[in-house]
């Protein structure tokens, strides 16, 4: 019976995403006209806002976010990061430009940009639209405007494991994240979520649940090396998912303590 609710209610919640993002994409298509940069960005994350707190009320996916003060204060717009996420859902791709104060400049596979009315808007943002079958050209074209976006103080955000991964597995890190971070003088900053508890990949059945986000400290890049820098992060990403999700992990291992955090 709970498995017939959650799939009526994971239906009206995509008909709310269908019904909303239709008017809302042609209004950031019309404000792009005039305006670019923030203002259309943030008109975005108004869209995400509603995405999620959707969810929240007609599903019940919560969230509870742990570690905001690792990054950089909401009244320092000049500071750059680049964020390393684990990734294992649509929620947390939707969830971030909702709950996180500077703009981000998500790095993805160009093919998103032709999803109707979702992907028009998303091509009128300063974002990193690469060609995975062009490997130098896609690498050339991350380092930089990573470097000038990173440089103007939005964060670069990028999924090192490259695509969404089952709950409790891990997938392979690849250290593009922590190249650009050296190669633009940005502080990395590791991320795990566990959105596959309420919103597993490749589905549109969501659960009731409480996602959790752990936002861990910065890490500098001077004199670091790519691969052994992606190996610290990943070794944080993993730990810290373990002692989030233990009940996903069939070898639990501990992990740091992270900050104070509340369920919403």
């Amino acid at each position: 019976m709970s498995t017939v609710l959650s799939a009526i209610r994971s239906l009206i919640f995509v008909a709310v995403l269908i019904v909303t993002v239709i008017p809302w994409a042609l209004g950031v298509l019309v404000l792009s006209i005039f305006r670019r940069g923030d203002p259309v960005y943030w008109a975005c994350a108004g869209w995400l806002k509603v995405a999620i707190w959707s969810a929240r009320f007609i599903c019940g996916v919560r969230w509870r976010i742990h570690g905001m003060e690792n990054l950089p204060p909401a009244e320092d717009r000049r500071a750059g990061v680049v964020l390393l996420s684990k990734h294992q859902s649509t929620w947390e791709t939707f969830a971030y430009p909702a709950l996180l104060s500077h703009p981000l400049a998500y790095v993805f596979k160009r093919e998103l940009l032709y999803v109707p009315f979702f992907g028009w808007a998303m091509a009128r943002m300063d974002m990193i639209h690469i060609d995975r079958g062009r490997r130098t050209e896609a690498w050339n074209k991350v380092l930089t405007q990573g470097k000038r976006l990173g440089g103007q103080g939005n964060w670069v955000i990028m999924f090192p494991e490259g695509t969404r991964i089952p709950r409790g597995q891990a997938g392979d890190y690849k250290s593009g994240g922590t190249r650009l971070a050296i190669e633009a003088g940005l502080p990395v900053v590791p991320i795990a979520a566990t959105a596959a508890r309420c919103w597993p990949r490749k589905s549109f059945l969501l659960r009731p649940g409480v996602v959790d986000i752990s936002i861990g400290q910065q890490i500098r890049p001077e004199g670091r090396e790519p691969a052994e820098m992606m190996r610290e992060v990943r070794d944080w990403i993993e730990a810290e998912m373990r002692r989030l999700d233990p009940e996903a992990y069939a070898d639990p291992q501990p992990a740091g303590v992270a900050g104070a955090a509340h369920p919403h």
